[in-house]
């Protein structure tokens, strides 16, 4: 069975051959999934079924055959695809993602806010925001679509699958820009809660700063030398002897920047699976979530000028015992 590390992994090189939005008079939202989309490069020639095998092999020719056949890979201009189509340079192409076996995931999100903009969620550890890899039914942004029937609904930033609180999504695309750019310009205030190791000759709190880079394995970031691209705020909340329960606010976005900072005061996160070495659990093990939290956020909506604060209702597990 592949490991979720090698997931992580297949899933970054896939969603760089493809192109995030979609166009719903194309093919329509389905079951709560929209449809994906690929492009033809700027030159080249030959069956567009041929492309699809090289862009996306692990998808398989058969199964891309069999979607072509049932009409579920559609061009930008409402072109039905055939065996024989050809391929044409540049043009967008359509189609829907489905997987033969999925992880089931019992736990549920909460829906803490929703208007005609902003829809609010309060999501438990291991759910994805996103499809990626091994999931798509059991993702947030899915799960969402299914419910409320948003087609047009979309994760203005995302938390990681191992991470718990709020993420907040975009109702309507021709909005999105303006809150997108709250998270691009750093106007939204955030604060998560971590329980990690305590140590008593480190002073908190704290500003950590550093450069984060990608370290070329599975997804995970790391610290280099260099102009630092990263800035998180530290403080305890409580502790123990040898535990402690932190808030954290970053100033920057990057991603694992929380998980990396804290690894490199040697404060790994408990229930870490990826600092600060790669230790994933067996598919289906919920018994040790990573003691990371979203806690709350706040901005001043573009739109209106209101000021918006949320919280989760969510809560990480009681120190462990000295």
């Amino acid at each position: 069975m592949t490991k979720p590390c090698e997931w992580r992994l297949m899933a970054a090189l896939k969603l760089r051959a493809m192109h995030n939005t979609h166009n719903p008079k194309v093919l329509p939202l389905r079951d709560g999934v929209s449809p994906s989309c690929v492009v033809a490069p700027s030159q080249g020639a030959g069956l567009l079924l041929d492309f699809l095998c090289e862009r996306l092999p692990d998808v398989g020719r058969a199964r891309w055959l069999g979607r072509i056949e049932t009409g579920e890979v559609v061009s930008e201009l409402g072109e039905v695809a055939t065996a024989q189509t050809q391929l044409q340079p540049g043009r967008r192409y359509y189609y829907y993602r489905s997987l033969d076996e999925e992880p089931e995931i019992s736990f549920a999100a909460e829906v803490v806010y929703r208007d005609e903009q902003l829809l609010v969620a309060d999501k438990p550890h291991f759910l994805p925001v996103v499809p990626a890899g091994q999931y798509l039914q059991n993702t947030l942004l899915v799960r969402l679509k299914r419910e409320f029937g948003l087609e047009e609904l979309s994760p203005i930033h995302r938390i990681d699958r191992d991470t718990a609180g709020l993420v907040v999504f975009s109702v309507q695309r021709a909005t999105r820009g303006a809150y997108q750019a709250l998270f691009r310009d750093r106007a939204i205030h955030k604060t998560y809660e971590a329980v990690a190791p305590f140590r008593a000759g480190l002073d908190f709190p704290r500003e950590h700063v550093s450069r984060l880079e990608e370290s070329g394995q599975f997804f995970r970031m790391h610290e280099v030398a260099g102009e630092p691209n990263s800035q998180t705020w530290m403080e305890i909340i409580e502790h123990n002897a040898r535990w402690a329960r932190y808030r954290l606010s970053p100033v920057s976005g990057k991603r694992h920047q929380l998980r990396v900072h804290m690894a490199a005061l040697g404060l790994a996160l408990k229930g870490d699976p990826l600092y600060p070495v790669v230790n994933d659990p067996e598919p289906g093990d919920y018994s040790n979530p990573l003691q990371l939290l979203a806690r709350s956020l706040a901005f001043d909506d573009p739109l209106t000028g209101e000021r918006r604060a949320f919280e989760s209702r969510r809560s990480l597990a009681p120190l462990p015992s000295p």
